[in-house]
């Protein structure tokens, strides 16, 4: 299988920075071995950091010598391929780090720095962690990274965060909290990148106060965080922002007599068809863990709820389809067979699209269908949100998840409203109108 670790891990190397200028489409390269092979990380920020002399032995190639590695390995094409990933999402480039010991193969999407420059932190970029197991394809993983940096970007703005956006998927077999090695050298990898970051999707909430206690304070959330699950408001956020929609529409807030299909019952998932069951509407729900949907049954008893299988859920035939899951689940095919007049959820990545250009243009097939979309980014930025304050004021309790209520119910109805009615002034999709606020200043 093509991998881009495969001439790192053959010639000893331990990490590969890829940088584009967005302007000339140019990049440039550098893989280079920072620690031996034998380093345990248990050690990180302890017995040395970032900063130290980590190996006596340490390589460094440029440009010239990375592309001609890749050449030899017989991987320029598969090269080639990412780059154009990383081309098309105008990222400034892309990390990655392997630990070959401990299988664990780190990559960074880094999409923009513009927000981060200057604001009195040494942190720069802002966007969760999360893993995928080895039996994923790789570049998915690659995908997956890029799409969620370039969504964090202007999440960040939305919610006026002094910060870049970048995003880290992590493809490894499940991590073990209790072993200080792995955890130390995620650690490292995560402040090399100059991220404040959290656990996403397959990671434990619980390695935060591990992570915080041991090693490093750029990781936020989990259990005896002052900002409470991040779940909770990011769903309360997206909820709020679909009350905007409607409202949009109707002229009335109200939910009442709508059915909505929602997509996925983790965290966020949850809570928001939690918020669904205070108003009378009609539920389709769906997760591919059928006692989620059982549970959610049992804890609202007398609200109507339907259950679906997951390849279902999609192509109800509803007021509301709430994509609150995986990404990248509606592309052309899928718009085509749309029976809904909303698609507004908190999920990342709703629409199967790698470009801006390319999540534009199937927001206006949305459209044209007469489905009302607006960029989830726009509206789903809580949990960043929580994870800036708790970064800012620290895990003591001088903030608290009033205070992020307060905030969300503040910034992303109001937020959603206003660009409604501007994509309305305009003639465009509200994803357009969303992306017209920030794009020139992120793109400067």
């Amino acid at each position: 299988m093509e991998s881009i670790f495969t001439p790192l891990i053959s010639e000893g190397l331990t990490a590969l920075r890829v940088r584009q200028n967005i302007k000339t489409g140019a990049f440039t390269f550098l893989a280079g071995r920072d620690f031996k092979p034998e380093l345990d990380f248990s050690g990180y920020n302890k017995a040395f950091s970032i900063t130290s002399i980590l190996t006596d032995d340490n390589v460094y190639m440029g440009t010239k010598q990375v592309i001609g590695m890749y050449g030899r390995y017989g991987l320029a094409g598969y090269l080639d391929s990412v780059l154009e990933l990383i081309r098309m999402g105008k990222h400034m480039g892309m990390d990655f780090m392997v630990n070959s010991r401990l299988n664990i193969r780190f990559i960074c999407g880094i999409h923009s720095d513009v927000r981060g420059r200057n604001n009195k932190s040494f942190t720069t970029f802002a966007g969760a962690t999360r893993r995928h197991g080895p039996d994923k394809p790789e570049l998915d993983v690659i995908k997956d990274a890029l799409n969620l940096s370039r969504a964090m970007t202007f999440k960040n703005f939305a919610v006026n965060l002094p910060y870049g956006g970048c995003k880290t998927t992590l493809h490894m077999d499940p991590l073990d909290i209790n072993n200080m090695d792995a955890m130390g050298f995620l650690a490292y990898a995560c402040d090399t990148t100059h991220c404040i970051t959290g656990p996403d999707m397959n990671l434990p909430k619980t390695m935060v106060k591990v992570m915080n206690e041991h090693f490093t304070k750029q990781y936020c959330g989990g259990p005896g965080s002052s900002m409470g699950d991040t779940a909770v408001p990011t769903a309360l956020g997206a909820y709020l922002a679909l009350k905007q929609g409607v409202r949009f529409v109707t002229g009335s807030e109200s939910l009442d007599g709508m059915s909505v299909a929602v997509q996925g019952l983790g965290a966020v998932g949850y809570a928001m068809a939690e918020n669904l069951t205070s108003e009378k509407t009609r539920l389709i729900i769906t997760d591919v863990d059928q006692s989620k949907a059982e549970k959610f049954i049992t804890e609202h008893p007398g609200h109507s709820i339907l259950t679906v299988r997951p390849s279902e859920i999609i192509f109800q035939e509803a007021d509301i389809l709430c994509p609150c899951a995986m990404g990248g689940i509606i592309g052309e095919d899928e718009i085509s067979g749309l029976k809904v007049k909303y698609v507004f959820g908190p999920a990342n990545n709703q629409l199967r699209a790698s470009s801006q250009d390319e999540e534009i243009r199937l927001a206006k097939l949305l459209a044209g269908r007469g489905i009302l979309f607006q960029t989830e980014w726009w509206h789903n930025a809580a949990g960043v949100l929580g994870a800036a304050m708790e970064y800012i004021h620290g895990r003591d309790i001088t903030v608290t998840p009033q205070d992020l209520e307060r905030k969300v119910r503040e910034i992303i109805p109001a937020n959603t409203w206003e660009n409604l009615n501007r994509a309305a002034e305009l003639g465009i999709t509200p994803t357009e109108a969303a992306y017209a606020r920030c794009q020139d200043i992120i793109y400067a």
